[in-house]
């Protein structure tokens, strides 16, 4: 490292120090953050480097928070690093907060350029008037307002999605940093207080958000799909996609006057009404479906992207990233349910292994038995116990999961955390089982037609995965006695040895 880019990171450092990164009940991990950040910023072009010491010298008299926010809005990776976890529950509820001002905070973005070069591609429609300013703005790209008229529909309001300047070669930059990165924090992680996660897995996961957020084709597919898909229901509305959309250019309507679902101002009979919907259409309505193999489902399902009209519809916006499960793992994740309800470890672990590659059976194998006894003492055995359980066994190092299901077990947690911050009343297990069971009882009728081997049903069965519950049936009841004993016992053990732990 050259002596000039020494001097500019030791600004960053003096800088970063100088101001509280973290809330004041996290204060012992000021020094970590600084240095991962200075880690991380001694990876980029010196130019970079200046431009953002340059930034955060320009900030005057504001608050701790505002300068953590604008110094992660300058990476457009730890922009959207800090999205995904703002909803983590395992994170302090005051830096939480910290993070979710990365879902809307007010463009800064300087579009000028950007609105000029919008107009001479656009100057042919008639009727389409480009703003001037950004209505938002995300971790790469820029939404800029428009209006237009055309003689059908008369004055229609629209936004126009762009990437922003530099931002593709800023995230390239920034994505070659993160093994180097991952490799620091899980270095950090134990001793110096950092959660011991997969931070490896986790910054892939964000990187591909990235990487799907600057195709724009890719996101235009995803909202055609999703316009089509919700086409039959009012619970829910997708933002209709305009026929002048480009490769470099999404066009779509605007959605007026909404909020963030986890807006406190909302009513509370609202809010209850909203964390239904959210369950209902985000993951009961594409997991339950007979229609057509595999299921599709949103994959960044952050506050900024669900949003509530005025008319109290669901508005589900950015659709850059979609995730889709094959019949297999959709069937993979009921038969894990069922064994979880009859209490059946020796199902339940195979059923978890066919999701993805065991790396360490003895770790699976306490993991699960960790999540049994969890259901044993009361929790409801549905998806968010299962997500809960996967990621357990990720974090752990038992397994190895496909992209799809790492993207589908994090969406999972996202809205985990969003239903606890929009309602504390809705249980989304209960919603997505009785939804299950009520489609399960419309095909009563029908499976006696179907192949044993057949699972081309909304549940994911075949007939001869009922038949092997229904002989399990009678002996639920003993597997529950046991292994509550048994866990009486352990406890005991445990007990016991902590009291005495230099033994008899």
């Amino acid at each position: 490292m050259s002596a000039q880019i020494d001097v500019r990171l030791e600004s960053i450092r003096r800088l970063l120090s100088s101001v509280r990164l973290v809330p004041e009940d996290q204060a012992r991990y000021q020094p970590l953050v600084v240095d991962a950040l200075v880690f991380f910023l001694s990876r980029l072009p010196a130019e970079r480097v200046d431009r953002i010491l340059l930034s955060q010298g320009a900030l005057t008299h504001v608050t701790a928070d505002d300068r953590l926010v604008a110094l992660l809005r300058e990476c457009p990776t730890l922009h959207k690093l800090g999205q995904v976890v703002a909803h983590e529950r395992f994170l302090p509820p005051s830096l939480r907060v910290r993070l979710s001002a990365l879902e809307s905070s007010p463009p800064t973005t300087d579009v000028t350029g950007i609105t000029r070069a919008l107009r001479a591609e656009f100057g042919h429609l008639p009727g389409l008037q480009v703003a001037e300013h950004a209505l938002a703005e995300g971790s790469v790209a820029v939404v800029i307002p428009f209006e237009w008229s055309d003689g059908e529909r008369g004055k229609s309001r629209g936004v126009l999605k762009v990437l922003k300047p530099r931002a593709v070669e800023s995230m390239r930059q920034e994505l070659a940093i993160w093994p180097e990165f991952s490799e620091f924090l899980e270095a950090h992680a134990g001793d110096d207080g950092l959660p011991m996660l997969d931070y490896r897995e986790m910054l892939d996961g964000v990187g591909k958000l990235l990487l799907d957020e600057i195709d724009l084709e890719k996101e235009q597919q995803n909202l055609a799909w999703a316009q089509t898909f919700y086409s039959n229901t009012t619970e829910v509305k997708i933002p209709r996609l305009l026929p002048f959309s480009t490769p470099s250019v999404t066009a779509m309507e605007r959605i007026e006057g909404a909020q963030k679902v986890t807006d406190p101002a909302i009513a509370a009979r609202v809010r209850d009404r909203l964390a239904k919907s959210i369950v209902k259409t985000l993951i009961a309505m594409p997991f339950w479906r007979v229609a057509q193999p595999g299921a599709r489902f949103h994959a960044d399902p952050h506050p900024g992207n669900l949003l509530v009209t005025p008319e109290g519809q669901l508005a589900v916006i950015d659709w850059a990233l979609v995730t889709e499960l094959s019949e297999a793992q959709l069937s993979g994740v009921v038969r894990a349910l069922l064994a979880a309800l009859t209490f059946d470890e020796a199902v339940l672990i195979p059923a978890i292994g066919e999701l993805g590659r065991v790396d360490d059976e003895a770790l699976l194998r306490q993991e699960v038995a960790f999540g049994l006894r969890r259901v044993r003492r009361g929790a409801a055995p549905g998806f968010m116990w299962l997500t809960d359980l996967l990621d357990r066994v990720g974090r752990a190092g038992a397994m190895h999961f496909p992209e799809e299901i790492t993207l589908f077990r994090k969406s999972m947690l996202t809205l985990s955390g969003v239903l606890a911050d929009v309602s504390e009343h809705v249980r989304a297990d209960q919603l997505l089982i009785r939804t299950g069971v009520g489609q399960f009882l419309k095909e009563l009728r029908i499976r006696l037609d179907a192949p044993l081997g057949s699972r081309a049903l909304g549940t994911h069965l075949s007939t001869s995965d009922l038949i092997r519950v229904w002989t399990a049936v009678p002996f639920i009841s003993t597997r529950f006695f046991l292994d509550s004993w048994r866990d009486l016992l352990r406890e005991r053990d445990k007990a016991s040895g902590a009291k005495n732990p230099a033994g008899p």
